[in-house]
């Protein structure tokens, strides 16, 4: 059986609406084709046997690889060097406007001497569930079609001669020489579609190609930050774009599913949706970066999803990327899983967990949009007040917590500080613009949430707040409570929870969540590594109470940890290795998150000035 390739050397790709991994070996692994929670046409990924896969590598054993983006892009540069010459593999996928077509491009330039290369395009539709046909066209491209009751269909187009297999795959090998260039296409082709237009193999090779260039590159550019690690906070920018949709402006929480948290066992989510709260935290890094586009865009959703709850309740903490909320958790058998973690899972029950902490994240959205990226309207407060009165009257409802723990609700500390956030930004953005509202009411529902975690989640005995009421379990989570302006980063509790939290969790740079072998209860079995968001919020904590180089110190190592192209899944393994779903939208926005409050402390020092206690 073939070997998983490691998540670090994956590359990620997109055109706003779906991704794709592409590995440093050249070989492209995973493609839920054409938005991101659709079925995948490959996923080797996630079963190297049966997934399918789209392979453009040279012939030899001897064969070395490096993966770079072009600067300030999202497009993928893969070498490869053999001792007979030197390739250059490109891949990207154009911007897919309205007027656009859902594609992938692969250009392979040879730069010196002489190699073989072999081409393979192995789809397997609807997570390798479905048979599919393959048929020649008149113009030389190959139309895969499933055999599904959808119908779904793509075209390999190509400069090279195709041949076919009796599995339906696309096949060819070449012997090329210096200057060489061959590249391949596969284009979304609608079924019955008068107004498809197919594009010609060199509108993608050349208009496609700086047409994306030229996104990225003005984009980038756009951004508003000057400061330190700019290079590695753009980076993480154009990641969260990535996986931001352009025609709904959701962002999902990551570009996979089902990859596992530890390997061999069952932690193992679909995270191809838009959760509130990694959404809503994605929107404060956009801002702080100056991409107030997308806080728009996804205020806009917000707004749509807002209006059409029944009641305030209602409201889920995770979306299909258009809104839709049907999101049923299904387990797909014939899957072996990454490096055999089974189960293979789609679909994600937890969207039906009740977790008081969204209202918080969403609250804080739209307080940070007013305040700095736009003006709601009187029409959308209305919808507001509602969500706030909930909050006010059903904080003391237990809840599944901020990690959708999955065996019972309880009274945890990330549902009250977030509802307290719900009530503080709500009378906040209620005084700026003299909104209508029950002031007095959500002033003495914000005061009593407080006392009551100031009073009844501290324990004597850890000398910290703890996770949940009555529990002597230590959670990250709680690293929240100074960066949501709640308590001082001077505050005397809170630095002993810091020094807790610093003996309990912390290794060195990387933190663990909680320990699922020390008293926390997730109703899942297995352990997991350490959770890299969780490492930056640590970080952030450290610069904002004052003790900037340890916290520079220990950003810079945990830089060291990103793969080779900067990116980061959820968790950190034993060995060093990515785990978890990859790339995680929540870690790349916490990095700039504690890069910002870490440049802007640094830079106050520089200029005799107090920083720390600032906030944006």
């Amino acid at each position: 059986m073939k070997q998983a390739t490691p998540l670090e050397d994956y590359g990620l790709i997109g055109n706003l609406h779906t991704v794709a991994l592409v590995s440093k070996a050249g070989s492209l692994d995973y493609l839920p084709f054409t938005r991101f929670d659709s079925p995948t046409i490959f996923a080797a990924l996630l079963d190297v046997d049966k997934g399918g896969s789209w392979s453009l590598q040279p012939v030899g054993d001897e064969v070395r690889s490096k993966q770079l983006y072009l600067p300030d892009t999202g497009v993928l540069i893969t070498r490869f060097f053999t001792g007979d010459g030197i390739a250059e593999l490109t891949d990207f996928m154009p911007i897919k406007r309205h007027e656009q077509n859902c594609a992938v491009v692969r250009s392979l330039r040879i730069v010196k001497g002489t190699m073989e290369f072999k081409m393979r395009c192995a789809p397997r539709f609807d997570y390798a569930r479905t048979k599919h046909t393959i048929q020649a066209q008149g113009d030389g491209s190959l139309l895969f079609r499933s055999c599904g009751p959808d119908g779904f269909q793509f075209r390999l187009l190509g400069n090279q001669p195709f041949d076919t297999t009796e599995a339906g795959d696309a096949t060819g090998s070449w012997q090329l020489q210096a200057g060489d260039t061959v590249s391949f296409v596969i284009e979304a082709t609608p079924v019955d579609d008068p107004s498809f237009i197919a594009r010609e193999l060199v509108h993608y090779t050349e208009a496609a190609f700086h047409d994306t260039l030229n996104f990225w590159r003005d984009w980038v550019e756009s951004s508003t930050y000057t400061g330190r690690w700019r290079e590695m906070m753009l980076r993480s920018a154009i990641t969260l774009k990535l996986l931001t949709s352009l025609e709904y402006g959701s962002t999902v929480a990551a570009a996979t599913f089902s990859l596992p948290e530890n390997i061999g066992g069952d932690r193992n989510w679909d995270y191809r949706f838009t959760w509130i709260r990694d959404a809503a935290f994605t929107m404060y890094a956009f801002l702080r970066l100056g991409f107030t586009r997308e806080s728009k865009d996804f205020l806009r959703w917000i707004m749509d999803r807002c209006e059409q709850l029944t009641e305030a309740g209602d409201l889920q903490l995770m979306y299909a990327v258009d809104g839709t909320s049907d999101l049923p958790e299904l387990e797909l058998g014939h899957l072996s899983g990454y490096r055999n973690s089974k189960p293979v899972r789609i679909g994600n029950g937890a969207a039906q967990q009740f977790q008081l902490d969204i209202y918080g994240e969403l609250l804080d959205t739209i307080y940070l949009y007013n305040k700095y990226g736009g003006r709601i309207t009187y029409a959308f407060w209305q919808h507001i007040t509602r969500l706030v009165d909930f909050v006010a009257e059903n904080w003391q409802r237990p809840d599944h917590g901020i990690w959708e723990v999955r065996d019972q609700e309880r009274q945890f500390l990330s549902g009250k500080m977030m509802c307290w956030v719900a009530l503080d930004r709500a009378i906040s953005i209620a005084r700026d613009r003299s909104f209508p509202a029950p002031l007095a009411e959500w002033h003495r529902v914000r005061d009593e949430i407080y006392k009551e975690v100031y009073d009844n989640y501290w324990s004597e005995e850890k000398q910290a707040f703890v996770q949940y009421k009555g529990s002597d379990v230590l959670d990250a989570s709680v690293l929240l409570l100074p960066l949501i302006r709640m308590f001082s980063p001077v505050e005397p509790r809170w630095q002993s929870t810091m020094r807790a939290i610093e003996k309990e969790l912390l290794l060195d740079s990387l933190l663990f969540r909680y320990h699922t072998n020390g008293g926390a209860t997730d109703g899942l079995t297995g352990e997991e590594g350490t959770f890299t968001m969780c490492s930056f919020w640590y970080i952030e904590n450290l610069s904002r109470g004052g003790d900037v180089d340890k916290a520079r110190l220990l950003f810079e190592k945990l830089l060291g940890f990103a793969s080779p192209l900067g990116l980061y899944s959820e968790q950190i393994g034993p060995q060093g290795e990515q785990i978890g779903n990859y790339p995680q939208a929540f870690t790349h926005l916490t990095l700039i998150s504690a890069a910002f409050q870490l440049n802007r402390d640094l830079d106050a020092r520089q200029n005799g000035q107090r920083g720390g206690h600032q906030f944006v």
